[in-house]
Parts: C-alpha cells; structure tokens; sequence
C-alpha cells in the first residue's frame, strides 16, 4: 500500500479514537477527513466528494425519526406498550418476552435502536423493580429485542446494509437478513435467562431472572421524587429496624401493581395506528419509499398539535444524520482512493476464506463495543466485498453475521444503548450495575462474533 492509501486509513482509526474519548460526532470527522482526502489527495471539487452523499439514507432518518417521535409524544408508544402487557394479563415470566417483542416491533417498523430501548427501557427497568427481576437481565432483553428488528427491510440499518452490498454490484436478501438477525437476537435473549436464572440458582443471588409474583413497595415518596433508602448489602427487603450495616441505593416510587388500568385512547392516538398500520402497508406491500411516507405521516400528526412543533423536529436524529451521512461519504473517498479494494486483498491472503470472515466478524465486533455501530457497518462491511465477489462464501451469511456482530455488543455500557439502561435502572447500585454491564458485555463479545460466523457462515458453507 503507498502512503496516499495508508494515510486515509490511520484518519479513520483516527476518527474512531477520538469519537470515543471525547464527545465529537464522527460524522463531522468523517466530513472533514472526506474534504481534506478529495481535495488535496484526489484534486475533487466539493460537488464530486459529495457524490456518494447518502440522501436516500439521510431522508430515511429525518421521516422515521419524525414520525416517531410525534407518535412518542402523543403516547402512542406508551399505549402500545401497556396494550401488551395486558395481552399476558401481567404474567411476570412473559412481560420480559414483551418488552423484548415490543422493541423488536418498534425496530423493525423504522425506529432507531437507542430510541426504541429509550421509549421502553424506563417501563421495563419500573416492572424489573416491581417484580425483584435482575435489571441486568430486563436491560439485555430490551436491547436484544431492539436488535432484533433492527435489520428489517424498512429500518435505516436494513437500507444502509442493502445499499452498501447493492452499491458493489451484490445483492441481499432483505428478509433473510431481518431473519437472521431476529434469530440471533433471540437465541442471545434464551442464553441469557437461561444462564442468569442457574447462575441465580447455584450461587443465591439477590434477583432473579424472570422475576416474581410478591411485588412490594421498594421505597419512594408520595410525590414522585427519589429518595435514599437502605437496604441489607444481603439482599432481601428492606428493614430500618435490625441495625445491621446496609448498602444505600438510591430508589424511585414503584407501584405495586403489575398492570397499570388502561387509559381511554385519544383521537390522535386512533389516527398515529392508522397511519403506523398505511405506512406498512404502503411500503411492505406497495413498495413505496418510507422516508416519504413517514414524512408525509409526521406530517398529517403534526395538525393534531400544532404547539410542539418545534418539539417534533428536535426529536429528528440529527446526530445520527451526521454520522451516517459524514461516514458513508469519506468510506466512498476511501474507495476512491484505493485503500479498501487494498485492505481487502490483504484480507484474502490471510488464508481460506471462512478465516477472514471469522477475523472479520471480530474486528466489528470487538471495536463497535466501543465505537458507533452504524459507522462500523459503513466502515468494515464494503472490507468484505472483494471477497464476497468471488462467490466463495454466501453475501447473505457473511453480511448478516457481520452486521449482527456489530449491533449485538452494544448492551456495553459505552454505548448508547448500555448507557440508557445504566440510566434508567432501580434499586441497585450504579457502580455494581456498571461493573455487571461492563462483564456482560466482555461475554458477548467474547461470544457472539464467534455465534454468528459458526451459525451464519460456517452452517451455510457445510451444506
């Protein structure tokens, strides 16, 4: 490789080091690192660096994050969510199977994975809390289950994925790929539950894994604020009268009812189903674009209250614009160059091809737990396309298990998602619960590369 292909390269690590330790979105990097690259390396004008700017995906964002967020603020969201809690009539061992189905909806319908775990995680961390269920265990439930839809034909990650394959001259089978992450998602969910519940089993501990039936009172005060209460560093309830040592939590007012009564459904609410329910149908059945359509649908929701309309258009994803769009653009200036058609074929002579998926999966996987997983997938997967061109493994396998090993470690607590559960999480304490996340997410990532190379590439190869 010459210096004019590696000095590109050492800016996106570059980029990836710094959008780490410090607060910068990496889109904004990713469009200076394009301008300095197309200007200087590739003599380019501003109009043939932004040839490859990524409108169809940007248009994507701003409709569905729209359109969401009216339906967020108009409780919609809130009322699909209660609406499946009764469907179980409050059986603590499904609620968790709920929420989880309830993300992956939300996902697969077009939301983003932070904004679906942040619309459900505080109504699942209230229930955790109410039941003694391990807030661990409901915080990877709920993101799983966001990951789960993530990859569906209308998500933004569905469309970035399938632009990027389609953009080589591949193609990917839009279902099979939602499908595959649904079963790995799932598959991670049952491990989980599985192995928190014997874990819970063999060595006593204070929660469980699908919780219990004897919901109590866990502390809080009449008007809502949270409030210091002690709690014996054994476990148990609470107690001010033994005069043993305790552990001071801080902890939030929790009903002691499992399912809230249900609240008369409003005309705006009737109208957001409608529209949620048009928007399928136009786009599944009828094949139109949804970055229109949600707009159009945001749109129509707006008129139902015209106040927060500034409101409506601050909830847009404009930090995850830039990211898609600025990282998406210097990848293309990359190419340009020649650094990635060169890293890929350095990638080949590594050995036999399941070799260098396997590696692969695995440099996603490992820096997205640290790194933004949307940029990951811009950055890594086109890595994966000189190889996939010479037929000698499925486009199918290799994709999905690559883009699932970036999304599925990032119940990390660096992540967006890590964090809103650390956020949002009841009686326990942040540092403990930090340190759980934080060995968690070491499992998985130790794990799940590993899972989807052998389920999705390794399975296919054999048969």
């Amino acid at each position: 490789m010459t210096s004019i292909e590696i000095l590109p390269l050492i800016a996106l690590v570059a980029m990836f080091a710094i959008a780490t330790f410090f607060p910068i979105n990496i889109g904004i990097l990713g469009f200076i690192g394009a301008f300095v690259v197309g200007y200087f390396a590739l003599g380019y004008d501003d109009k043939e660096i932004l040839t490859a700017f990524p409108s169809s995906i940007v248009l994507t964002i701003v409709g569905v994050t729209y359109f969401f967020g009216m339906a967020k603020r108009n409780g919609t969201i809130d009322l699909l969510v209660n609406s499946c809690i009764r469907a179980v009539n409050g059986r603590v061992t499904v609620v968790p199977w709920v929420f989880f189905f309830t993300a992956s909806v939300l996902t697969a319908l077009g939301t983003f994975s932070p904004a679906a775990v942040a619309l459900i995680i505080p109504a699942a961390m209230a229930f955790a809390a109410r039941t003694h269920m391990s807030s661990l265990v409901m915080g990877i439930m709920v993101i799983n289950g966001a990951h789960a839809g993530a990859f569906s034909p209308i998500s933004v990650s569905g469309v970035l994925v399938r632009d990027i394959v389609e953009s080589n001259g591949l193609s990917i089978a839009p279902w099979t790929l939602f499908f595959s992450s649904y079963g790995i998602n799932l598959l991670l969910s049952v491990l989980t539950v599985v192995g928190y519940a014997a874990l819970a089993r063999t060595r006593g501990l204070e929660f469980s894994a699908t919780g219990s039936t004897d919901a109590a009172p866990l502390g809080g005060s009449r008007d809502g604020a949270p409030h210091r209460t002690t709690l014996p560093t054994g476990g148990g309830s609470s107690s001010s009268s033994s005069g043993a040592p305790g552990t001071r939590v801080l902890t939030r007012p929790v009903s002691t009812t499992l399912i809230d009564a249900p609240a008369p459904v409003t005309r705006a609410q009737k109208l957001t189903l409608f529209l949620i329910g048009a928007l399928l149908v136009l786009v599944l059945v009828l094949h139109l674009p949804i970055s229109f359509i949600a707009i159009a649908a945001g749109a129509v929701l707006a008129f139902t209250d015209l106040k927060k309309q500034n409101d409506a258009i601050a909830d847009i994803s404009w930090s995850t614009v830039l990211l898609v769009a600025g990282m998406v653009t210097y990848i293309s200036i990359l190419q340009e160059v020649g650094t990635i058609d060169h890293l890929a074929e350095m990638a080949i002579t590594i050995g036999a091809p399941l070799i260098v998926a396997f590696v692969l999966c695995y440099v996603i996987g490992v820096t997205s737990a640290f790194a933004s997983s949307t940029a990951l997938l811009a950055a890594v997967i086109p890595l994966a396309m000189p190889l996939l061109g010479t037929g000698a493994l499925p486009v199918v396998g290799v994709v999905a298990a690559l883009a699932i090993s970036a999304t599925v470690v990032d119940v990390s607590p660096f992540s967006t998602n890590g964090a809103l559960v650390l956020a949002n999480a009841q009686n326990i304490e942040r540092p403990r619960f930090y340190r759980q996340l934080l060995l968690n997410a070491g499992i998985v990532v130790a794990v799940a590369p590993a899972l989807c190379w052998l389920i999705l590439v390794v399975v296919p190869e054999l048969l």
